[in-house]
C-alpha cells in the first residue's frame, strides 16, 4: 500500500489527449500515482481505460500532453528512450498471451534474458523463485495449454514481474476467465499490493476495488469524472454518471 511520505509521484500524466483518427478518446487526463500507490480505474466500455493504460505503457501514440515513469519521460520516436520506458512497466492484459511453444519456465526467463542479458542460471532462479511466488512452483517444465485459464494468467504475472518492473499495469486481468477462477488471480494481485508494488488496474471487480485500491479513478467518456478513496467513491458518489455506473452493477 502507499507510503505515508509522498515525493515525486511514479507515473506522472498531464493534460493527456489521444484520437483514433476524429474519435477522441482521451480528453486532457491528469494523473498522478505515487510509488507503492494501487490505483483502480473503473467505467463504462468505451470511457477510455484501456487506452490511457496502453499509452502508459508506450503501446499507443498520443497527441498531446506528457507523460512520465519513475523518472523516464514516454518520447514515442526514440527507440532508446522507449526501451528504457518498458523496462520500467510491467503490464498483464486480458488474454495471457503466453508463447504456446515455451514452456511455463521458459515464458517467465525470455525477456530476461533476452533484454536484461541475464545468463540461464540466473534467469532460471529468478523464474522457479517467481512462479513460486504465484502458487505455481510444481508448473515450471509444464506447457501453456496444461494449464487452466487462472493458472495461465498467474503465469503472464510471474512473466511481468521477471523484468522487475517500476509500476505494473493490469488490463481487466480477470475478464477472460470463469468467474472460480478469478479469486485465484486477483489473491496474486492483492499479495504484489501489499509487498508494495504500484499498480494501476482497469478492473470490473468493484469489490476487490474496494478492499485493495488506494484510490479509485471513475472515467467517463474520455475523461476522470472522480477520483478518491474507495469509502468515498462507492458510498457516496458525487456525480450522476458514476451514480448510474454503480446502481447498473447491481
Amino acid at each position: 500500500m502507499v507510503a505515508d511520505a509522498p515525493g515525486r509521484p511514479i507515473v506522472s500524466v498531464r493534460a493527456l489527449r489521444k484520437s483514433f483518427g476524429t474519435n477522441e478518446v482521451l480528453k486532457g487526463i491528469d494523473l498522478q500515482v505515487q510509488r507503492g500507490e494501487v490505483v483502480a480505474i473503473i467505467g463504462k466500455s468505451g470511457s477510455g481505460k484501456s487506452t490511457l493504460l496502453r499509452c502508459i505503457n508506450g503501446l499507443e501514440d498520443f497527441q498531446h500532453g506528457e507523460l512520465d515513469v519513475d523518472g523516464q519521460a514516454l518520447r514515442h520516436g526514440d527507440a532508446k528512450a522507449m526501451r528504457a520506458l518498458r523496462q520500467h512497466v510491467g503490464m498483464i492484459f486480458q488474454s495471457f498471451n503466453l508463447f504456446p511453444h515455451l514452456s511455463v519456465g521458459r515464458n517467465v526467463m525470455l525477456a530476461p534474458t533476452l533484454v536484461k542479458r541475464r545468463d540461464g542460471d540466473a534467469a532460471t532462479q529468478q523464474a522457479r523463485a517467481l512462479l513460486e511466488r504465484v502458487g505455481l512452483s510444481d508448473k515450471f517444465e509444464a506447457w501453456p495449454d496444461q494449464l487452466s485459464g487462472g493458472q495461465q494468467q498467474r503465469v503472464a504475472i510471474a512473466r511481468a514481474l521477471a523484468m522487475e518492473p517500476s509500476v505494473m499495469l493490469c488490463d481487466e486481468i480477470t475478464s477472460a476467465l470463469d468467474p472460480e477462477l478469478v479469486g485465484e488471480v486477483l489473491r496474486v494481485v492483492e499479495t504484489l499490493a501489499d509487498e508494495g508494488m504500484t499498480l494501476l488496474m482497469v478492473t470490473h471487480e468493484m469489490n476487490f476495488a474496494r478492499k485493495v485500491a488506494d484510490r479509485v479513478v471513475f472515467m467517463h467518456a474520455g475523461r476522470i469524472h472522480e477520483m478518491g478513496p474507495p469509502a468515498q467513491l462507492f458510498t457516496a458518489p458525487q456525480t450522476p454518471e458514476l451514480q448510474q455506473f454503480l446502481s447498473a452493477l447491481h
